[in-house]
C-alpha cells in the first residue's frame, strides 16, 4: 500500500485515497438533535486510523458513533482513537399477539395516529421535562431525542380526559418498531405501560406481522422487566461512544 492521502470532499465528507484509488471513505453526519456521528468505511486498518485521525482534527467536539456490540474489531479501531462508550442499548424482539384488552375500564387506548395534537404534546413535554429531571434527555437515543412530534407516529393512552402515556411507533414491513414508550410520573405502577404493549402486540398481528421490536437502555430496568414479561428476546446491542 502506497502512501495514503486524505482528502476532505464535501463538508462532511473525506476520501482516502491510494494512488489515486478511492481506499475508504468517512462521513460526520448530524443526527435529529443535531449531533454528528461519524461513520467509516475502510479496506484496512491503516486507512481507517488516516481518516479518524484527520476527521477528529477537522471537526468540532464532541463527536459521536454507534457500533453494533457484536463488531469488536470496530469498536477497538474507535476505541484506539480515543472514543469512549457513553450508552449501551439492548435490541430486543417480541412475538406479536394478544387481545390488547385494558386492564380498567377507565383506562382509554387510542390507536397509533388518532391522537389529538394539542393534548399530546402537552403530555410530551411533561413526560420530557420528568426524564430531563431524573436521567437527563440527552440519555435517549438520538432517533428520539429531538424529531419532530408527529401524532401519526403515537400510540396513546388516556384516563378520563387527560393523556398519560405514550407509545412512539414506527409500522415497518416486517416489524412493530418502538421508539420509546412512557407514562407520567403520577400514573406509573397502574398498569399503563403494560396496557399499551398488550395494544401494541395486537394490532401488530392485526396488520399480519409477527414481531415487535425496541431498543432499551441497559439501565433501563423498568423498560426491561416490561418487555421480558411478554416474553422479548435479547437479540443484541449498540452501544454509542463519543470523544470531547
Amino acid at each position: 500500500m502506497n502512501t495514503i492521502v486524505i482528502t476532505r470532499v464535501a463538508e462532511r465528507q473525506w476520501h482516502a485515497l491510494d494512488d489515486d484509488l478511492v481506499v475508504g471513505r468517512g462521513d460526520a453526519m448530524p443526527r435529529p438533535d443535531g449531533r454528528p456521528f461519524l461513520s467509516i468505511d475502510a479496506w484496512h486498518d491503516g486507512v481507517f486510523t488516516h481518516l479518524v485521525e484527520t476527521m477528529l482534527a477537522d471537526l468540532p467536539r464532541p463527536l459521536y458513533t454507534v457500533v453494533d456490540e457484536a463488531d469488536l474489531d470496530l469498536q477497538t479501531r474507535w476505541a484506539q482513537a480515543g472514543l469512549t462508550i457513553r450508552r449501551r442499548e439492548w435490541e430486543y424482539v417480541m412475538s406479536s399477539g394478544g387481545d390488547g384488552a385494558a386492564p380498567r375500564p377507565d383506562l382509554t387506548l387510542l390507536p397509533i395516529g388518532t391522537a389529538e395534537l394539542d393534548p399530546l404534546r402537552q403530555l410530551d413535554r411533561t413526560i420530557r421535562a420528568e426524564i430531563e429531571a431524573t436521567i437527563g434527555w440527552d440519555q435517549m437515543p438520538a432517533a428520539v431525542l429531538s424529531r419532530p412530534l408527529d401524532p401519526t407516529g403515537y400510540a396513546v393512552a388516556a384516563e378520563r380526559d387527560a393523556y398519560v402515556g405514550l407509545a412512539r411507533l414506527a409500522l415497518l414491513p416486517r416489524h412493530t418498531r418502538i421508539g420509546l414508550i412512557a407514562v407520567r410520573s403520577d400514573r406509573r405502577r397502574r398498569g399503563i405501560a403494560q396496557a399499551m404493549l398488550a395494544e401494541i402486540l395486537a394490532a401488530t398481528k392485526a396488520r399480519g406481522v409477527a414481531t415487535v421490536s425496541a431498543e432499551v437502555h441497559e439501565a433501563n430496568t423498568a423498560a426491561i422487566a416490561l418487555f421480558e414479561a411478554v416474553g422479548a428476546r435479547r437479540t443484541g446491542s449498540n452501544v454509542e461512544l463519543v470523544v470531547h
